[in-house]
Protein backbone atom coordinates (compact mmCIF):
# COMPACT_ATOMS: atom_id res chain seq x y z
CA UNK A 1 0.00 0.00 0.00
CA UNK A 2 1.22 3.47 -0.81
CA UNK A 3 1.39 5.89 2.10
CA UNK A 4 1.26 8.88 -0.21
CA UNK A 5 -1.41 11.31 0.99
CA UNK A 6 -2.69 9.04 3.76
CA UNK A 7 -3.55 10.70 7.07
CA UNK A 8 -1.57 8.96 9.80
CA UNK A 9 -1.33 9.56 13.54
CA UNK A 10 1.76 8.47 15.45
CA UNK A 11 1.39 8.56 19.23
CA UNK A 12 4.66 8.77 21.12
CA UNK A 13 6.17 10.44 18.05
CA UNK A 14 8.77 12.28 20.11
CA UNK A 15 10.30 9.04 21.36
CA UNK A 16 13.03 6.76 20.08
CA UNK A 17 11.11 4.46 17.74
CA UNK A 18 8.20 6.87 17.27
CA UNK A 19 10.38 9.64 15.85
CA UNK A 20 12.02 7.26 13.37
CA UNK A 21 8.60 5.97 12.31
CA UNK A 22 7.10 9.46 11.94
CA UNK A 23 10.01 10.56 9.75
CA UNK A 24 9.81 7.43 7.60
CA UNK A 25 6.07 7.89 7.07
CA UNK A 26 6.66 11.50 6.08
CA UNK A 27 9.30 10.50 3.52
CA UNK A 28 6.84 7.92 2.17
CA UNK A 29 4.38 10.76 1.49
CA UNK A 30 2.02 10.39 4.43
CA UNK A 31 0.34 13.36 6.10
CA UNK A 32 1.74 12.79 9.58
CA UNK A 33 0.11 13.96 12.76
CA UNK A 34 2.52 13.50 15.67
CA UNK A 35 1.22 13.31 19.23
CA UNK A 36 4.00 14.17 21.71
CA UNK A 37 3.80 14.33 25.48
CA UNK A 38 2.97 17.76 26.83
CA UNK A 39 5.71 19.48 28.81
CA UNK A 40 6.15 23.01 30.05
CA UNK A 41 9.22 23.62 27.91
CA UNK A 42 7.26 22.96 24.72
CA UNK A 43 9.72 20.26 23.62
CA UNK A 44 8.78 17.73 20.95
CA UNK A 45 11.28 15.09 22.03
CA UNK A 46 13.43 13.80 19.17
CA UNK A 47 11.28 15.64 16.66
CA UNK A 48 12.97 18.85 17.85
CA UNK A 49 16.00 17.70 15.88
CA UNK A 50 14.07 16.45 12.85
CA UNK A 51 14.26 18.30 9.54
CA UNK A 52 10.76 17.02 8.76
CA UNK A 53 8.97 18.06 11.95
CA UNK A 54 7.83 21.45 10.67
CA UNK A 55 5.94 19.71 7.88
CA UNK A 56 4.14 17.48 10.39
CA UNK A 57 1.07 18.34 12.41
CA UNK A 58 2.62 18.14 15.87
CA UNK A 59 0.17 18.07 18.76
CA UNK A 60 1.05 18.10 22.46
CA UNK A 61 -1.04 16.11 24.88
CA UNK A 62 -1.21 13.12 27.19
CA UNK A 63 -2.08 9.61 26.03
CA UNK A 64 -3.77 9.01 29.39
CA UNK A 65 -6.16 11.91 28.74
CA UNK A 66 -9.13 10.81 26.59
CA UNK A 67 -9.75 14.31 25.22
CA UNK A 68 -6.14 14.63 24.04
CA UNK A 69 -6.42 11.34 22.20
CA UNK A 70 -9.80 12.10 20.65
CA UNK A 71 -8.50 15.40 19.34
CA UNK A 72 -5.39 13.79 17.86
CA UNK A 73 -7.21 10.82 16.31
CA UNK A 74 -9.91 12.84 14.53
CA UNK A 75 -9.85 12.42 10.73
CA UNK A 76 -6.90 10.02 10.82
CA UNK A 77 -6.95 6.90 8.64
CA UNK A 78 -4.27 4.91 10.45
CA UNK A 79 -3.06 5.16 14.05
CA UNK A 80 0.36 3.89 15.07
CA UNK A 81 0.16 3.74 18.85
CA UNK A 82 3.65 3.89 20.38
CA UNK A 83 3.13 6.21 23.37
CA UNK A 84 4.08 4.34 26.54
CA UNK A 85 6.15 4.27 29.68
CA UNK A 86 8.85 1.73 28.89
CA UNK A 87 11.66 1.79 31.46
CA UNK A 88 11.54 -1.46 33.44
CA UNK A 89 13.48 -0.28 36.55
CA UNK A 90 11.23 2.77 36.95
CA UNK A 91 8.16 0.52 36.83
CA UNK A 92 9.23 -0.90 40.21
CA UNK A 93 9.03 2.64 41.64
CA UNK A 94 5.86 3.90 39.92
CA UNK A 95 3.70 0.92 38.84
CA UNK A 96 0.42 2.83 38.91
CA UNK A 97 1.71 5.30 36.32
CA UNK A 98 2.42 2.38 33.97
CA UNK A 99 -1.15 1.14 34.24
CA UNK A 100 -2.48 4.64 33.64
CA UNK A 101 -0.26 5.34 30.64
CA UNK A 102 0.02 1.92 29.01
CA UNK A 103 -3.35 0.32 29.74
CA UNK A 104 -5.64 3.34 29.96
CA UNK A 105 -3.74 5.11 27.20
CA UNK A 106 -4.28 2.16 24.86
CA UNK A 107 -7.94 2.08 25.84
CA UNK A 108 -8.19 5.77 24.92
CA UNK A 109 -6.70 5.10 21.47
CA UNK A 110 -9.08 2.19 20.82
CA UNK A 111 -12.11 4.20 21.94
CA UNK A 112 -11.09 7.02 19.60
CA UNK A 113 -10.71 4.55 16.73
CA UNK A 114 -14.13 3.14 17.57
CA UNK A 115 -15.75 6.58 17.56
CA UNK A 116 -14.16 7.71 14.29
CA UNK A 117 -14.15 4.44 12.36
CA UNK A 118 -10.36 4.47 11.94
CA UNK A 119 -9.29 2.04 9.20
CA UNK A 120 -6.40 0.56 11.20
CA UNK A 121 -4.74 0.73 14.61
CA UNK A 122 -1.24 -0.65 15.11
CA UNK A 123 -0.77 -1.39 18.80
CA UNK A 124 2.83 -1.54 20.02
CA UNK A 125 3.67 -4.45 22.28
CA UNK A 126 7.04 -5.73 23.52
CA UNK A 127 8.90 -9.02 23.78
CA UNK A 128 8.95 -8.44 27.55
CA UNK A 129 5.34 -9.71 27.61
CA UNK A 130 6.71 -13.22 27.08
CA UNK A 131 8.93 -13.16 30.14
CA UNK A 132 11.76 -15.67 30.33
CA UNK A 133 11.49 -18.04 27.38
CA UNK A 134 9.78 -21.35 28.12
CA UNK A 135 10.34 -22.56 24.56
CA UNK A 136 12.66 -21.07 21.96
CA UNK A 137 12.52 -19.51 19.54
CA UNK A 138 9.52 -17.58 20.89
CA UNK A 139 6.48 -17.53 18.63
CA UNK A 140 3.40 -15.35 19.08
CA UNK A 141 1.69 -18.34 20.76
CA UNK A 142 4.17 -18.35 23.66
CA UNK A 143 2.49 -17.76 27.05
CA UNK A 144 2.60 -14.23 28.44
CA UNK A 145 4.31 -13.71 31.78
CA UNK A 146 4.22 -10.40 33.62
CA UNK A 147 7.63 -10.40 35.29
CA UNK A 148 7.70 -6.64 35.91
CA UNK A 149 5.00 -3.99 36.36
CA UNK A 150 6.02 -2.70 32.93
CA UNK A 151 5.49 -6.03 31.18
CA UNK A 152 2.25 -6.61 33.06
CA UNK A 153 0.93 -3.24 31.88
CA UNK A 154 1.83 -4.09 28.28
CA UNK A 155 0.11 -7.47 28.57
CA UNK A 156 -2.97 -5.60 29.77
CA UNK A 157 -2.74 -3.20 26.83
CA UNK A 158 -2.40 -6.09 24.36
CA UNK A 159 -5.42 -7.85 25.83
CA UNK A 160 -7.50 -4.68 25.63
CA UNK A 161 -6.48 -4.28 21.98
CA UNK A 162 -7.36 -7.89 21.20
CA UNK A 163 -10.71 -7.54 22.98
CA UNK A 164 -11.62 -4.50 20.88
CA UNK A 165 -10.88 -6.45 17.72
CA UNK A 166 -13.07 -9.33 18.87
CA UNK A 167 -15.83 -7.30 20.53
CA UNK A 168 -16.15 -4.27 18.27
CA UNK A 169 -14.32 -5.35 15.08
CA UNK A 170 -11.78 -2.56 15.49
CA UNK A 171 -9.10 -3.29 12.85
CA UNK A 172 -6.19 -3.79 15.25
CA UNK A 173 -2.75 -5.21 14.52
CA UNK A 174 -0.27 -5.78 17.35
CA UNK A 175 3.40 -5.24 16.55
CA UNK A 176 5.67 -6.96 19.07
CA UNK A 177 9.27 -5.76 18.62
CA UNK A 178 12.08 -7.59 20.31
CA UNK A 179 14.89 -5.40 21.68
CA UNK A 180 15.06 -2.47 19.27
CA UNK A 181 18.22 -0.36 19.32
CA UNK A 182 19.77 2.46 17.32
CA UNK A 183 20.31 6.23 17.27
CA UNK A 184 18.25 8.26 19.77
CA UNK A 185 17.78 5.47 22.28
CA UNK A 186 18.13 6.60 25.88
CA UNK A 187 20.59 5.25 28.43
CA UNK A 188 17.84 3.29 30.14
CA UNK A 189 18.67 0.64 27.49
CA UNK A 190 21.78 -1.52 27.60
CA UNK A 191 23.43 -0.59 24.28
CA UNK A 192 23.57 3.21 24.87
CA UNK A 193 24.63 2.46 28.45
CA UNK A 194 27.62 0.47 27.23
CA UNK A 195 28.51 2.87 24.44
CA UNK A 196 28.25 6.08 26.45
CA UNK A 197 30.50 4.71 29.20
CA UNK A 198 33.03 3.37 26.70
CA UNK A 199 33.15 6.55 24.61
CA UNK A 200 33.52 8.76 27.68
CA UNK A 201 36.85 7.08 28.33
CA UNK A 202 35.76 4.70 31.06
CA UNK A 203 37.63 1.42 30.94
CA UNK A 204 35.35 -0.11 33.59
CA UNK A 205 31.87 -0.61 32.13
CA UNK A 206 29.20 -0.89 34.82
CA UNK A 207 26.15 -2.99 33.97
CA UNK A 208 23.48 -5.09 35.63
CA UNK A 209 23.08 -8.83 35.04
CA UNK A 210 25.51 -10.11 32.39
CA UNK A 211 24.09 -13.53 31.53
CA UNK A 212 20.61 -12.74 30.12
CA UNK A 213 20.32 -12.99 26.34
CA UNK A 214 18.44 -10.69 24.01
CA UNK A 215 17.37 -10.62 20.36
CA UNK A 216 18.56 -7.17 19.25
CA UNK A 217 16.94 -5.56 16.21
CA UNK A 218 18.09 -2.31 14.56
CA UNK A 219 15.51 0.46 14.55
CA UNK A 220 15.06 0.72 10.77
CA UNK A 221 14.13 -2.98 10.73
CA UNK A 222 11.50 -2.35 13.38
CA UNK A 223 10.12 0.65 11.49
CA UNK A 224 9.73 -1.45 8.35
CA UNK A 225 7.81 -3.95 10.45
CA UNK A 226 5.45 -1.22 11.59
CA UNK A 227 4.86 -0.07 8.03
CA UNK A 228 4.00 -3.62 6.98
CA UNK A 229 1.70 -4.08 9.98
CA UNK A 230 -0.04 -0.83 9.14
CA UNK A 231 -0.64 -1.63 5.48
CA UNK A 232 -0.87 -5.35 4.73
CA UNK A 233 -4.50 -6.46 4.26
CA UNK A 234 -3.91 -9.82 5.95
CA UNK A 235 -2.45 -8.31 9.12
CA UNK A 236 -5.67 -7.27 10.90
CA UNK A 237 -6.44 -9.24 14.03
CA UNK A 238 -2.96 -10.70 14.29
CA UNK A 239 0.17 -10.20 16.39
CA UNK A 240 3.61 -10.13 14.79
CA UNK A 241 7.03 -10.62 16.33
CA UNK A 242 9.75 -8.42 14.88
CA UNK A 243 13.09 -9.94 15.81
CA UNK A 244 16.18 -11.33 14.13
CA UNK A 245 16.28 -14.90 15.42
CA UNK A 246 19.74 -14.29 16.91
CA UNK A 247 20.49 -13.94 20.62
CA UNK A 248 23.48 -12.57 22.46
CA UNK A 249 24.24 -12.25 26.17
CA UNK A 250 24.81 -8.85 27.77
CA UNK A 251 28.42 -9.82 28.48
CA UNK A 252 29.10 -10.85 24.88
CA UNK A 253 27.32 -7.73 23.63
CA UNK A 254 29.59 -5.46 25.67
CA UNK A 255 32.65 -7.27 24.37
CA UNK A 256 31.40 -7.01 20.78
CA UNK A 257 30.84 -3.26 21.12
CA UNK A 258 34.33 -2.83 22.57
CA UNK A 259 35.75 -4.82 19.66
CA UNK A 260 33.93 -2.65 17.12
CA UNK A 261 35.17 0.50 18.91
CA UNK A 262 38.70 -0.83 19.16
CA UNK A 263 38.77 -0.40 22.94
CA UNK A 264 39.72 -2.60 25.86
CA UNK A 265 37.23 -2.74 28.70
CA UNK A 266 36.55 -4.38 32.04
CA UNK A 267 32.94 -5.34 32.69
CA UNK A 268 31.50 -5.00 36.18
CA UNK A 269 28.09 -6.24 37.28
CA UNK A 270 26.55 -3.95 39.92
CA UNK A 271 23.81 -5.21 42.18
CA UNK A 272 22.03 -1.84 42.10
CA UNK A 273 21.54 -2.21 38.33
CA UNK A 274 20.01 -5.69 38.53
CA UNK A 275 16.34 -6.55 38.53
CA UNK A 276 14.82 -8.57 41.38
CA UNK A 277 15.75 -12.20 40.66
CA UNK A 278 12.24 -13.43 39.81
CA UNK A 279 11.67 -10.36 37.64
CA UNK A 280 14.71 -10.82 35.39
CA UNK A 281 13.90 -12.07 31.88
CA UNK A 282 16.67 -14.56 31.25
CA UNK A 283 16.26 -15.27 27.56
CA UNK A 284 14.53 -13.68 24.56
CA UNK A 285 14.85 -15.12 21.06
CA UNK A 286 12.30 -14.33 18.37
CA UNK A 287 10.49 -16.59 15.96
CA UNK A 288 9.47 -14.09 13.26
CA UNK A 289 8.06 -16.71 10.88
CA UNK A 290 4.61 -15.12 10.85
CA UNK A 291 5.98 -11.67 9.97
CA UNK A 292 8.08 -13.20 7.22
CA UNK A 293 5.33 -15.34 5.68
CA UNK A 294 2.34 -13.00 6.10
CA UNK A 295 3.95 -9.57 5.78
CA UNK A 296 7.07 -10.38 3.76
CA UNK A 297 9.15 -8.71 6.48
CA UNK A 298 12.72 -9.55 7.33
CA UNK A 299 15.50 -7.61 9.08
CA UNK A 300 17.80 -5.92 6.57
CA UNK A 301 20.39 -4.52 8.98
CA UNK A 302 22.29 -7.10 11.05
CA UNK A 303 23.60 -6.67 14.58
CA UNK A 304 27.15 -5.67 13.69
CA UNK A 305 26.12 -3.06 11.13
CA UNK A 306 23.50 -1.69 13.50
CA UNK A 307 26.03 -1.40 16.31
CA UNK A 308 28.47 0.43 14.05
CA UNK A 309 25.79 2.95 13.04
CA UNK A 310 24.67 3.41 16.63
CA UNK A 311 28.20 3.80 17.96
CA UNK A 312 28.90 6.55 15.42
CA UNK A 313 25.71 8.37 16.46
CA UNK A 314 26.37 8.06 20.20
CA UNK A 315 29.91 9.39 19.69
CA UNK A 316 28.52 12.49 17.97
CA UNK A 317 25.85 12.94 20.64
CA UNK A 318 27.72 11.94 23.77
CA UNK A 319 26.74 15.19 25.47
CA UNK A 320 23.15 13.89 25.62
CA UNK A 321 24.20 11.12 28.03
CA UNK A 322 25.39 10.99 31.65
CA UNK A 323 27.78 8.01 31.58
CA UNK A 324 28.48 8.12 35.31
CA UNK A 325 24.80 8.00 36.29
CA UNK A 326 22.60 4.90 36.34
CA UNK A 327 19.48 5.84 34.40
CA UNK A 328 16.34 3.99 35.46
Amino acid sequence: MSWNGRRVLVTGAGGFIGSHLAERLFTEGAQVRALVHYNGAGRWGWLDASEHAKAMDVMMGDIADPESVLSAAKDQEVIFHLAALIAIPYSYHAPRSYVRTNVEGTLNVLEAARRYGTSRVVNTSTSETYGTAITVPISEDHPMQGQSPYSASKIGADMIADSYYRSFEIPVVTARPFNTFGPRQSARAVIPTIMSQLLSGQREIRLGALHPTRDLNYVTNTVEGFLAAGSHPAAVGQTFNFGTGREISVMDLAELIAQIAGREIEIVSEESRQRPPASEVERLLADATRARTVLGWHPRVDLEEGLERTLAWVEKNLDRYRPGVYTI
